[in-house]
């Protein structure tokens, strides 16, 4: 067949035109909409590549809704149908069935270039803004290996158990679709670059309750690949194509089937997701779209335990653990009633969507033959020195299971505290509470150590934990606004000497709590440092410090709260179950007969506590 024509296939890649010249069989051809209905298009040249960025003028940009308002209003629709969806957690097990559940997740490396061209990695920039010649496919470009994109490949694959390939080659997968200008995707089916991992997942991950202490997955490989281009769905069945995507860097992570519960799927791929990010391998979370699961579903009967597995269909892109989840539920259910029914299951691969109850097919599965994997004849071995994997071993660092027993160890933390420390904001936070931690240590003296100090450091991990992300979630037009925290563990709009100084008054009571959070509250607002340059500024200027009621203050109030509520306080007498909500109710009016920015309300406690059990109490029995 003679050689295509540069021009010849311009028109095809950028206006879906066709050319039926020196083919066997020129026949009409059926279209893709974004393909028969050529949008008029501007091209904008770049330093070593030349891209079109199709738009329109009179489309409207699509509105953005947020995830959390996505499965609100789901919700919403399904609770209006009718339809009320069972609790997961009582949901792991079908009496009479066992379900198998494969994973393969796509995680876009943390790297400046693309896999195989020198063009830039974007990800917020224009459209078609970086992209070089063998990105669109262009006739002589050739695929230039990019080496620095090992680095983050390797990292991944080490903190997730692998075992490393000194040799690893590079196979074409052969697909036509919009998204792929080449027609095939370059990847590592047969000689992957890592192989043999395994991962340990514990009850505090979030597993099933069936899976008892824990269980042990296995990673069959791990392979380099390239990404396809970024569809951009349009109002009116168009779609935008954007390039930049075209050639980013992946890692391909696939499980063995290990996995035999919903709930084990979903922690499974957000412990990836957490060693990923705690070792800079992985550009962003599911959340951002920097990584996306698919998942194979199967079931059989379990009164056979040698039987061989049932037919397997995959879920593609998922992209939220909840939807993980959820969507094994769904497709479990969905086989066994096939089952059932007397039915045959499908090898097909299946759709979801955000607050569904059902999965939907998108396409028969393909096969091994359907791709046609073939050795790449442009990209040589990848060779990787054992020299290389120790150095990047030994610079690994804590793992995130290392740094969660210390928290729990060290700081009496609950596990879901410990793990959402470590987990939120791609690592960052955890790092920022390190250096409130450093700060505190620092104030407290030689002593720092000492069992005394532990409530303290308790209160950082309260307040960097819950408090911070209150900040974001409930405060009028500034809850949009993001913290702002940093690779090295600072926050832009919480400094941690800031925080550091507020817990440490409110440590030494030296301030309320509700003085605290006001304090807070200004630092995010910057009202510190732009109008008080310190926190100590502002309570000396505002008289914020604690000027706490003496014990014979506490006494008299206390006196004073009791009065006229004989019938409150009947309620401590022989009692069976101490009336705790009756002692709150009366130190509550503590605090609305007293000075409340005076008033500690625990100290108030023990002494409405005290008062009613040596005075009140034995007055009434007299």
């Amino acid at each position: 067949m003679p050689r295509i024509r540069a021009a010849a296939l311009s028109r095809y890649l950028l206006h879906g035109q066709f050319s039926a010249r020196g083919c066997l069989r020129a026949q009409p051809r059926i279209l893709p909409p974004i393909l028969r209905n050529p949008l008029p298009a501007t091209t904008t040249c770049f330093s070593q590549a030349r891209a079109i960025h199709v738009e329109s003028n009179n489309a409207p940009l699509p509105v953005h809704v947020p995830l959390r308002k996505q499965l609100k209003d789901e919700a919403k629709k399904q609770k209006a149908l009718g339809k009320k969806k069972k609790k997961n957690a009582n949901n792991q097990v079908v009496d009479g069935w066992e379900l198998t559940v494969g994973i393969e997740i796509h995680a876009q490396l943390n790297t400046a270039k693309k896999l195989f061209s020198a063009a830039t990695t974007s990800f917020n920039d224009d459209p078609n803004s970086h992209v070089a010649y063998f990105d669109l496919a262009t006739p002589g470009s050739q695929p230039i290996f990019q080496k620095e994109t090992l680095i983050p490949a390797l990292r991944a694959a080490l903190a997730l158990n692998c075992d490393i390939q000194n040799t690893s080659r590079f196979d074409r997968k052969h697909y036509f679709h919009w998204d792929q200008p080449s027609g095939y995707q370059i990847t590592q089916y047969y000689e992957p670059f890592a192989r043999d991992g395994r991962i340990a997942l514990k009850p505090r991950d979030g597993v099933a309750a069936e899976d008892g202490d824990g269980v042990l997955v296995g990673i069959k490989q791990i392979q380099m690949e390239q990404d396809t281009a970024k569809t951009l769905a349009q109002p009116g069945d168009v779609h935008w194509i954007d390039f930049n995507r075209v050639g980013v860097p992946l890692i391909e992570i696939i499980t063995l089937p290990d996995i035999h519960y919903p709930a084990t799927a979903a922690a499974f791929v957000r412990k990836v997701q957490i060693l990923l990010n705690a070792v800079d391998a992985c550009v962003s979370g599911m959340e951002a779209g920097g990584l996306r699961a698919d998942v194979n579903v199967s079931v059989r009967r379990s009164d056979d335990p040698s039987a061989p597995l049932g037919q397997r269909t995959e879920i593609k892109n998922l992209s939220s653990f909840k939807a993980v989840e959820d969507a094994v539920i769904a497709e479990r259910d969905r086989q066994i009633s096939v089952l059932e029914s007397g039915g045959a299951v499908e090898s097909e691969t299946r759709g979801w969507s955000i607050g569904s109850t059902e999965t939907r097919r998108l396409r028969g599965k393909e096969g091994e033959v359907d791709y046609r994997y073939m050795p790449d004849p442009d990209l040589a071995p990848v060779i990787i020195g054992d020299d290389l994997v120790n150095h990047l071993r030994q610079g690994m660092g804590e793992l995130p299971d290392a740094e969660v027993d210390e928290l729990i160890q060290r700081f009496e933390l609950t596990p879901k505290d410990a793990l959402s420390l470590v987990a939120l904001d791609e690592g960052k936070r955890i790092e920022y509470f390190w250096n409130v931690i450093d700060l505190l240590a620092k104030r407290f003296g030689p002593s720092a150590k000492s069992p005394e100090y532990l409530p303290g450091y308790q209160l950082a991990a309260n307040w960097v934990l819950h408090e911070l992300g209150r900040l974001t979630s409930d405060r009028t037009e500034d809850a949009a606004q993001d913290l702002g925290f940093t690779e090295d563990g600072e926050c832009l709009r919480v400094p941690a000497q800031h925080l550091s100084d507020i817990l440490l008054y409110l440590y030494q009571r030296r301030i309320t709590a509700k003085v605290a959070k006001e304090l807070l509250w200004a630092v995010f607002r910057r009202r510190i440092p732009d109008e008080y340059p310190t926190i100590e500024a502002v309570l000396d200027e505002e008289n914020l410090w604690f000027n706490e009621l003496s014990e014979d203050e506490y006494v008299e109030l206390a006196y004073a709260a009791a009065e006229g509520q004989d019938e409150v306080v009947k309620q401590f007498v022989d009692y069976k179950h101490y009336p705790q909500g009756k002692l709150m109710f009366l130190v509550g009016q503590m605090i609305r007969l007293g000075a409340e920015e005076r008033i500690d309300p625990k100290a108030a406690e023990m002494v409405m506590k005290r008062v009613l059990k040596e005075n009140l109490v034995p007055a009434i029995k007299d």
